[in-house]
C-alpha cells in the first residue's frame, strides 16, 4: 500500500525545482496533491503564497494532511556592499512571510491530529551564504518559526507534525544553478572545478523522498534536518 494514500498533500513552490520533485513523489505515495505556485504549470494553483488570504483560503477549502512550505524568492547574488536594503531583505519580505501566515493557519485551523508540516528552510541558515543578503538570515527564521509552531502543537496537544529541511546548496535546480556559480567566480574557480568539491547534488528526487520520509515516519514530529545527497541527517541545536 503507498503510505499516503488517501492523503491530500499541499505544496507550496510545486511548479519547478525541488518543490516539483517534492509533488511529484506525493503524488507516487499516493497522495493528491495541490500544488500552489506564482509561476503557471499544469495542475498548480497559481497565487502568491505570501498572501495571508491565499493561506487561509486554500488551507480551510483543502484540509491537507501534508503541508510542504517550499516557496521562496530568489536573492540578489551581490555582496553585502553592493546590495540595498530592499534586496537585501528580499527573502523576509517572502519566505518568512509565507511560513509564518501558512503555519498560522495550521495551528488556527487546527490541522488535524497525525497532519505533517514541513518547512524547506536552507544549508545556507547554519553555513552562512555572503552573496545573498538577507538570505541566511530568513532561512534561519524559517527554521526557527518551524520548531516555535512545533512548541505550540505540543502545548496545545494538536497532534500536529512540523519539521524543518535544510538542502545543501545545490547546482541541480533553477535557483540554485547561479548561486552556485557566483561562488565559483567568488573563489576564482570553474563551475565544474566549485561543483566537484561540493559532492553529489541534492536533486528533486531526493528532496522528494525526504519530504515523503518525514511525511510518514516519526521523524517529521519535530526537528530540523540536513539534506544532502546522502539524505537527511538531524541539526543539533543551533549548529
Amino acid at each position: 500500500m503507498k503510505p499516503l494514500a488517501d492523503k491530500v498533500a499541499l505544496v507550496v513552490g510545486a511548479s519547478r525545482g525541488l518543490g516539483e520533485g517534492i509533488a511529484q513523489a506525493f503524488a507516487e505515495a499516493g497522495a493528491t496533491v495541490i500544488g500552489v505556485a506564482r509561476h503557471p504549470a499544469r495542475g498548480v494553483v497559481v497565487a502568491d503564497a505570501s498572501d495571508p488570504v491565499v493561506a487561509g483560503k486554500l488551507m480551510s477549502e483543502h484540509r491537507p494532511d501534508v503541508l510542504a512550505l517550499v516557496a521562496g524568492a530568489a536573492p540578489l547574488l551581490r555582496p553585502i556592499h553592493l546590495q540595498s536594503w530592499e534586496t537585501f531583505s528580499a527573502n523576509w519580505q517572502s519566505d518568512v512571510r509565507m511560513t509564518f501566515h501558512w503555519l498560522r493557519e495550521a495551528l488556527l485551523l487546527p490541522l488535524q491530529q497525525g497532519s505533517r508540516v514541513i518547512v524547506m528552510s536552507s544549508g545556507a541558515a547554519v553555513m552562512g551564504s555572503p552573496l545573498s543578503g538577507g538570505y541566511a538570515g530568513a532561512k534561519a527564521t524559517q527554521r526557527f518559526l518551524a520548531s516555535y509552531a512545533a512548541q505550540e502543537s505540543k502545548r496545545l496537544q494538536l497532534g500536529i507534525g512540523i519539521s524543518a529541511v535544510l538542502p545543501r546548496l545545490t547546482p541541480a535546480t533553477e535557483l540554485g544553478r547561479p548561486a552556485v556559480a557566483a561562488y565559483a567566480a567568488r573563489e576564482g574557480l570553474r563551475v565544474q572545478e566549485y561543483t566537484s568539491r561540493m559532492g553529489e547534488p541534492v536533486t528533486p528526487a531526493i528532496a522528494g523522498e525526504a519530504f515523503v520520509h518525514l511525511a510518514t515516519t516519526p521523524e517529521g514530529d519535530g526537528g530540523a534536518y540536513l539534506l544532502t545527497a546522502d539524505g537527511l541527517s538531524p541539526v543539533r541545536g543551533n549548529a
